[in-house]
């Protein structure tokens, strides 16, 4: 129905965080998506759903119009990579930083590095720009343990206050991107549903403002 609204959203941290902003563009779910086992959940909008999704999935849902809207951060936007997402709004939270890290001490190597991280994409085009020559190991989680074992001499990561990275004899490195939570609209629904998506967008811009004062 071109007059119902999906916003792709995930639990956790960017959840927490973005249910104020949204409260304050008249959108409140119907239930708390922390403990409702419902993926589709009802808000108090007549015309908006929300949907319950991975983090990493957000850009996926929307680019291909599962999803009208999404919240995601820009490092899965920045690994995801397409063009066909409109990204208007940066609701500045949750915000990190992707890093470069390693052990505490240890100089980098100068010759081909081994790097573990899930951001393998952005960790291609990273050291392609750097000129530098590296592999990189797709890992999931516990990226920490990486150089513990041997299995990499550097890793990519988000990090927010570097005691994960402290705590297991890590240290940051170099900064990729300043992080945060951004809002993404598909191409044809920014179209067909311009009018309803627009107003969304102007409450949630300005939520995003008075945040800020």
């Amino acid at each position: 129905m071109s007059n119902q609204i999906t916003i792709a959203l995930s639990k956790g941290r960017i959840l927490k965080e973005t249910l104020p902003l949204l409260q304050a563009a008249g959108i409140e779910p119907a239930e708390d998506p922390n403990k409702s086992r419902k993926l589709i959940i009802g808000t108090t909008h007549p015309d908006v759903n929300l949907l319950i999704v991975r983090a990493s999935d957000v850009p996926t849902y929307v680019e291909y119009g599962a999803a009208d809207m999404g919240v995601a951060g820009k490092d899965v936007l920045m690994e995801h990579g397409s063009s066909e997402l409109y990204e208007p709004l940066d609701l500045k939270i949750a915000q990190c930083k992707l890093m470069t890290a390693g052990k505490v001490g240890v100089p980098e190597s100068t010759g081909r590095l081994k790097v573990a991280t899930k951001f393998v994409n952005v960790a291609k085009q990273y050291y392609a720009s750097q000129g530098t020559q590296a592999d990189i190991i797709k890992l999931y989680g516990s990226m920490e343990l990486a150089p513990l074992v041997g299995l990499a001499d550097i890793i990519i990561d988000v990090v927010d206050t570097g005691n994960t990275l402290r705590a297991n004899g890590l240290e940051p490195r170099d900064l990729i991107a300043d992080i945060s939570s951004r809002l993404v609209v598909n191409r044809a629904s920014m179209k067909v549903k311009h009018k309803l998506i627009g107003k969304i967008l102007e409450q949630l811009t300005k939520a995003v403002e008075e945040r800020q004062e």
